[in-house]
C-alpha cells in the first residue's frame, strides 16, 4: 500500500469521501487521490515521493508557479508580525488601492476569504442596489456553494452528477433563473418573463467549470446590453479568469465591464481569500457605510494580503508573463488537440489563453448540453495514462488546465510526449 493510499485509509474514517472539496476527490477517475507535501515552480510532489507536472495549480492562483520565491518571502515576513489581528491593516489599504488601479471598472473593493463568499455579497449587493430579487445564471457555470448558486452547477457538482444539493430548501433557489450559455436569446427570454425582477445576471465571461468554454462572439456585449436596456447589473465572476487571462482579467481581455467582480485566491497568491468590486455607487450599499450586511472576521488577512500584493505586483510590473502564458497556451492546446485526432481520438480542444480542456466527444463543446456529451471513460483512461507518466491533470473531466509562468516549452513538450503515448498505446 502506497503512502498516499495509507493516508486516504484514514482520512475516509474522519473526512467525508477522505477530502475537504468534492474537487479533490479522484472516484471520477477511479484512483486514489495523491497526497501532495510540496511544491515548486511547475512540480508537485506527492507522500511517495512522486513528481509530477502540474496543471492544476491550486486550481489556477499559481500563475507564477508554486512556492514563488518573492511570494514566499513577502508571506514569512508578514508572519512573522503576527497571523491575524482582526483589525485594519495597511495592508488592506494597499491591496484595495492595486486591485482598483488595475481593473478600470472596480471604484472600491470588499476583501472576503473565498470566492464562494465574493458571489455571495455580490448577489445581496445587486439585490440590495436594485430592490429587486432575481438573479440569473447559467447551467453549467459554477459561483460557489452558497444555496442560492447550486442550481444547474458546474464543476464538482457536475462530475459526480448531483444537479443541485441536498439541504439546500426550495425557497433559496425559486429566485434564480437558469439561462443557457452562449444564448443571449435565452437571457432576454427570462428578462421579459420576470419584469422587473431580476437584480442581476451573474456569469463567468469564460465557462471553466464545465471544462473549458470560451464565450461566443458578442455573448458578453450582449449581455451589457441586455442588463444596461433592462436595469439590472452585469456581474462577472473572474474567481478563475481575474488576472489571468490578462492583468486585468476576462473584461479586460474581451473589452466587456461589468457592474461587479468576484475575485478568488489569485489575489492572495493562493491562500484563501477573495474579493468582489464594482462601481462606487453600488458598492457604497456594503455596511457599514450602506445597508447590505456582510461581515467576516479574517476577511484582509495580512498574511494573504502580503502574498496577494506581491503576485499582483510582479503580474502588473511584468506584462510580457501573460504575452509569454498566451502564446504558450495557443500552442500547447493546439499541439494536444492535433496529436490526439490524428490518433483518431474524438475530441474537442477548447482553450483561451492559458486555459484548456480535452473533451472527448465529436460534438463542438459550447454550453452546459454539449459539454456532457463528453466521454467520461475515455477521459479517465486519459487522466491515469497521464498520471502514471507524470503528468498531474485535474480529475474530472470538467475542470481547466491551467499553464503558469513557471512551464516551459521543455516542460509542455514531456506532456506532449506523454499525449503522444497515450495515443500510440490506448
Amino acid at each position: 500500500m502506497t503512502k498516499s493510499e495509507e493516508l486516504f485509509k484514514r482520512a475516509v474514517r474522519c473526512i467525508p469521501g477522505g477530502v475537504n472539496s468534492p474537487v479533490r476527490a479522484f472516484g471520477a477517475v477511479g484512483e486514489t487521490p495523491r497526497f501532495i507535501v510540496s511544491a515548486k515552480g511547475d512540480r508537485i510532489l506527492d507522500a511517495d515521493g512522486n513528481s509530477y507536472l502540474d496543471f492544476i495549480g491550486s486550481w489556477g492562483p499559481m500563475i507564477l508557479g508554486h512556492n514563488h520565491p518573492k511570494v514566499l518571502e513577502s508571506v514569512v515576513r508578514a508572519a512573522g508580525s503576527g497571523l491575524s489581528f482582526g483589525a485594519a491593516t495597511e495592508m488592506e489599504v494597499i491591496m484595495a488601492e492595486l486591485i482598483c488601479d488595475i481593473v478600470p471598472s472596480i471604484e472600491m473593493v470588499r476583501m472576503v476569504n473565498s470566492g464562494t463568499e465574493a458571489v455571495m455579497s455580490a448577489v445581496r449587493t445587486a439585490r440590495g442596489y436594485t430592490g429587486r430579487n432575481k438573479i440569473v445564471k447559467f447551467m453549467g457555470c459554477y459561483h460557489g456553494h452558497s444555496d442560492a448558486m447550486l442550481v444547474k452547477a458546474g464543476s464538482g457538482v457536475m462530475t459526480q452528477g448531483i444537479p443541485d444539493s441536498a439541504g439546500v430548501p426550495a425557497g433559496c433557489t425559486e429566485d434564480t433563473l437558469s439561462a443557457v450559455y452562449n444564448d443571449l436569446d435565452s437571457v432576454e427570454t427570462l428578462f421579459e418573463g420576470n419584469p422587473d425582477q431580476i437584480a442581476a445576471v451573474i456569469v463567468e465571461p469564460v465557462g471553466a467549470n464545465m471544462g473549458v468554454v470560451p464565450p461566443a462572439k458578442g455573448f458578453l456585449e450582449g449581455l451589457r446590453d441586455l442588463c444596461t436596456r433592462y436595469g439590472a447589473l452585469l456581474i462577472f465572476d473572474e474567481v478563475i479568469t481575474g488576472f489571468r487571462l490578462a492583468l486585468d482579467g476576462a473584461q479586460g481581455y474581451f473589452g466587456v465591464r461589468p457592474d461587479l467582480t468576484t475575485f478568488g485566491k489569485i489575489i492572495g497568491g493562493g491562500m484563501p481569500v477573495g474579493a468582489y468590486g464594482g462601481k462606487r455607487e453600488v458598492m457604497s450599499m456594503v455596511a457599514p457605510v450602506g445597508p447590505v450586511y456582510q461581515a467576516g472576521t479574517l476577511s484582509g488577512n495580512p498574511v494573504a494580503m502580503a502574498a496577494g500584493i506581491t503576485q499582483l505586483s510582479i503580474l502588473k510590473e511584468n506584462p510580457d508573463i501573460y504575452r509569454k502564458l498566451n502564446e504558450n497556451g495557443d500552442w500547447f492546446y493546439s499541439e494536444i488537440a492535433g496529436i490526439l485526432k490524428e490518433g483518431n481520438r474524438e475530441c474537442q480542444v477548447n482553450h483561451i489563453g492559458s486555459l484548456g480542456c480535452v473533451f472527448f466527444t465529436k460534438e463542438p463543446v459550447v454550453n452546459y448540453a454539449s459539454a456532457k456529451t463528453s466521454d467520461v471513460k475515455e477521459y479517465r483512461n486519459y487522466f491515469k495514462f497521464m498520471l502514471e507518466h507524470g503528468i498531474y491533470l485535474a480529475p474530472a473531466q470538467f475542470e481547466a488546465m491551467f499553464l503558469s509562468a513557471a512551464h516551459t516549452r521543455a516542460d509542455l513538450e514531456e506532456a506532449l510526449d506523454a499525449v503522444r503515448a497515450y495515443v500510440r498505446e490506448k
